[in-house]
């Protein structure tokens, strides 16, 4: 555990130094100004960081209170404890001292078994603050991995089907604000049945895989979203984005799944895996849901399989104009 004293007088300082070697806190460092202190404070942070600072201000000519609340104001210093080493017994001027953030004060002159209780005392509740903050930080770090692993497919890596609802109503309020279009594209793999039960589910899975990333390929703005709705089928969210964005990103899809080349042996649409997509986009209104736009990219998407397959086809949602005349 690292000390730091504060105290002008070489004397009492060394005496201090002394009376903590001999209860086992030989890593103390003196320094003689106010001024010194915190330069040492600011260089000692992370693994080398004060854990405990003695200070007197009797010699250091500055009012204790100033010097406590100014190293409290420091968002790194604001949880060393502090002790105060005073000639002065004034209840006043002790509540003003722990008002500013000090933790213990002994009056002098200074006992060695005193100091030696009051340090380990301090020093102990010190140690497990600070395995607590390190807890702390370990669960939300843990938190939030876990809420990162909630919203992903385990397979594709990509946002999974919850993750898609939250963002899906999310965008859908911003987007209304905002009164600028949503839109959205529902994906699904051509007889992917066929696909499985021709090679089996373990290259079922590497396809779903590389159809993920044919999907995810195309789309490059950091509010879009790609996410695996369900089985073979996909869903992209496009913010700020009409019909005719939509479709572009569409036919982006189409090209890069045609340059995967991912053999289809049982396939009535080609001999490589293909895509069927639904496009919808729609301004966000009161008399519109989230779920109108999933209804309406599902029929898109209907639509294009009834065509042949290996397509996209559209379907628009009023727009609010459109609707108020």
């Amino acid at each position: 555990m690292k000390i730091l004293i504060i105290d002008s007088s070489k004397v009492s300082a060394a005496d201090l130094q002394d009376k903590l070697t001999s209860a086992g806190y030989p890593d103390t460092t003196i320094v003689n100004t106010f001024e010194l202190a915190m330069n040492t404070l600011s260089t000692s942070i992370g693994i080398n960081a004060i854990d405990l600072v003695l200070i007197d201000p009797d010699l250091l000519k500055i009012d204790s209170t100033t010097a406590i609340l100014t190293i409290k104001s420091q968002h790194d210093f604001e949880n060393i404890p502090i002790i105060v080493i005073t000639g002065h017994d004034d209840e006043t001027l002790l509540d003003r001292a722990f008002a500013a953030g000090a933790s213990d004060y002994i009056v002098k002159p200074v006992s060695r078994i005193e100091l030696r209780a009051r340090a380990r005392s301090i020093l102990q509740l010190r140690l497990e603050m600070t395995k607590r903050m390190e807890r702390e930080r370990e669960l939300e770090q843990l938190a939030r991995e876990l809420e990162r692993m909630s919203n992903r497919d385990g397979l594709t890596g990509i946002a999974n089907r919850r993750c898609f609802d939250d963002i899906l109503v999310q965008e859908w309020v911003r987007n209304g604000r905002a009164d600028t279009e949503l839109g959205l594209l529902m994906i699904d793999i051509d007889h992917f049945k066929h696909y499985n039960d021709a090679l089996g589910h373990l290259d079922g899975d590497t396809c779903l895989c590389a159809v993920a990333e044919a999907i995810s390929s195309a789309v490059h703005r950091p509010g879009d979203m790609v996410a695996r709705y369900g089985g073979e089928e996909f869903a992209v969210i496009l913010p700020n984005t009409d019909y005719r964005g939509a479709r572009t990103i569409a036919d982006t899809i189409h090209t890069n799944l045609k340059k995967t080349c991912i053999r289809h042996p049982n396939s009535s649409v080609g001999c490589t895996v293909t895509v069927s997509i639904g496009v919808t986009s729609a301004i966000p209104t009161c008399q519109t849901t989230p779920e109108n736009l999933i209804h309406a990219a599902d029929c898109a998407l209907y639509q294009a399989k009834q065509a042949g397959r290996n397509r996209t086809e559209i379907i628009r949602l009023p727009d609010p104009n459109d609707l108020r005349q």
